[in-house]
């Protein structure tokens, strides 16, 4: 049955027609794979998180930058709140994540958001779209710039988000606050907020001191000596107890040599001074009587 001529419509094997003109079953089957890479290819491309991209072109990008951003990606799950809360003047939550969108569905490139907690208006505080970063020793400085704009404050210039990152080792990140606005100047005006992170903290130097090597040596040469020839006097030579430590006479006279030329260094006193006492000589002794025992004798 025919819908009309310029319509699809089923045609007896189960083709299809368009104004009378049969689709053979290939073509209908490369016409539905193409529809599904089609949509797969845009469901990818809305499910990827777009994310940092520093002012000016790519190209002016410099190595510093790229490692600096590469530097920060383990912190690029994560998100991080702060509530500010000063009576009817001010009521805030501020989301901030790094190199991310806070809100990928709205597509505003806004990586630090404003919610006013009464009336539930957002305003993007800075884009990852016009991100500026730098370190120092043991910090990293990050800037979204190209916020909303202000109103009665700064000229009506955009806002700007300076996060100052600090090293903390041993902490992913942490202490995520906000300092202090600055908008009461006519320009260049920014929102200041600090965290910590293991993430801005320098390499630690693991090189050895040339002491420390030639320590390690000795220990390591010493260890040898002493376990390799334990194990040679007891397998090989068959040496039971003491004499089971390698040379064991040279160290036993060594100790002895040792300990004389430590009394020949440390004792207190010249080797030739006179004896504080003298012997009895055999001339100084009388002569004993034979018979002085002899009223002990029986009679």
């Amino acid at each position: 049955m025919r819908l009309s001529s310029g319509s699809l419509f089923p045609v007896g094997g189960g083709a299809w027609s368009r104004g009378g003109r049969r689709m053979s079953p290939p073509c209908h089957t490369s016409a539905l794979l193409l529809v599904f890479v089609a949509l797969a290819v845009a469901g990818a491309e809305q499910s990827e998180e777009r994310s940092c991209d520093v002012v000016g072109d790519e190209s002016s990008e410099s190595q510093m930058e790229r490692a600096l951003l590469k530097k920060l990606e383990p912190l690029s799950h994560m998100r991080f709140n702060v509530t500010v809360d000063k009576g009817k003047t001010e009521d805030y939550i501020y989301h901030f994540r790094v190199c991310r969108e806070v809100n990928s569905t709205s597509h505003d490139f806004g990586g630090l958001v404003q919610t006013d907690r009464q009336s539930g208006k957002t305003t993007v505080i800075g884009r990852i779209n016009e991100t500026q970063v730098f370190n120092g020793s043991d910090w990293i400085m990050l800037i979204y710039k190209g916020g909303d704009s202000y109103g009665r404050h700064c000229s009506g210039e955009k806002r700007r988000a300076v996060i100052m990152i600090s090293c903390k080792r041993g902490v992913t990140a942490s202490s995520f606050s906000i300092i202090s606005e600055e908008r009461e100047k006519e320009q260049e005006c920014f929102y200041l907020f600090e965290m910590d992170s293991s993430v801005a903290c320098p390499a630690e130097n693991s090189h050895l001191s040339v002491g420390s090597i030639l320590l390690i040596t000795f220990v390591s040469l010493i260890a040898v000596y002493i376990i390799g020839g334990f194990l040679y006097q007891r397998l090989v030579v068959g040496a039971k107890g003491m004499e089971q430590i390698p040379h064991f006479a040279f160290w036993q006279d060594l100790g002895n040599l040792v300990a004389d030329g430590c009394d020949f260094v440390c004792r207190s006193k010249p080797r030739n001074a006179p004896a504080a006492y003298r012997g009895v000589g055999d001339d100084q002794l009388g002569e004993e009587s034979e018979e002085r025992d002899d009223h002990l004798l029986p009679m």
